[in-house]
This record gives C-alpha cells, sequence and structure tokens, in this order.
C-alpha cells in the first residue's frame, strides 16, 4: 500500500472512535486489521494499527487545537468525517516529523472531498492551513 492508502485506511479506524464506546475499540481495531480488503499485509496492519494508536494518544490535544482553532463549531458540532479526518491531519502537521504540513493538508482535502460532504473539502483547508501557521 502506498502512503496514500494508509493514511485512508488510518482516517477510517479514526472514524470509528465516534461510533463505539472507548472500551469496543480494540475488537474493532481487531476486525478492522482481519479485514482483508483494509489491509494489503501484516506491515500495513502494524503500520495503520500504530499511527491510529499514536493519534489516539495525542486526542486530547489535537481536540483542543481543534475547538481554540475554529470558530462557531468545536469537535461536538463537526461532522464526524471532517473530524476524523482533522485528527489524522493536526496529528501529522503537530506531531508526526516525516510528513511536511502541506503534504498532511493536502491529503486531508482529497479524503474530506471523498467521504465527506460537498464543502468538507474547503472546511477542513480552512481549519488546518490556520493550525499549520502556528507553527510557523
Amino acid at each position: 500500500m502506498g502512503r496514500h492508502e494508509l493514511r485512508e485506511q488510518v482516517f477510517k479506524l479514526l472514524f470509528r472512535v465516534e461510533f463505539n464506546k472507548a472500551e469496543d475499540m480494540p475488537e474493532q481495531v481487531r476486525l478492522f486489521l482481519e479485514d482483508s480488503e483494509n489491509i494489503a499485509s501484516e506491515k500495513d496492519g502494524a503500520y495503520i494499527e500504530a499511527k491510529y494508536e499514536k493519534v489516539l494518544e495525542k486526542l486530547k490535544d489535537i481536540d483542543r487545537l481543534l475547538n481554540e482553532n475554529t470558530e462557531g463549531w468545536d469537535t461536538t458540532r463537526m461532522g464526524k468525517v471532517e473530524l476524523a479526518v482533522l485528527r489524522l491531519a493536526v496529528y501529522e502537521i503537530r506531531y508526526d516529523e516525516d510528513i511536511p504540513a502541506s503534504v498532511a493538508i493536502n491529503e486531508a482535502v482529497e479524503i474530506a472531498k471523498l467521504y465527506g460532504q460537498e464543502n468538507s473539502g474547503s472546511f477542513v483547508n480552512a481549519v488546518l492551513g490556520k493550525i499549520a501557521r502556528l507553527g510557523d
């Protein structure tokens, strides 16, 4: 799997967080990783699970950043697709030194356009642009 496909699978796993109790997520992760349509190899599965876990570890900080940098929106009001995309991208922008902010933003916008509503891409782009400028 390429980086784009891996990122998309991490997004799909993060999307499940909003629909399941925290104590049910280990089982959800296991089921997700067992699905051969989602995972091409054990190596890909390990990468997806590790990145998912890293995002969860920083979730409070990520949500705080999102809440502080959206006017009239907070994580409880955002669409579930947009929230999962933003969480992954904020993690990549703030904590993953291997991924340039511009790549994280571009990938997030593409995923938002694919899975979200009509204006999801522009919403995600605006929020991430503001957060990326904080690090400059």
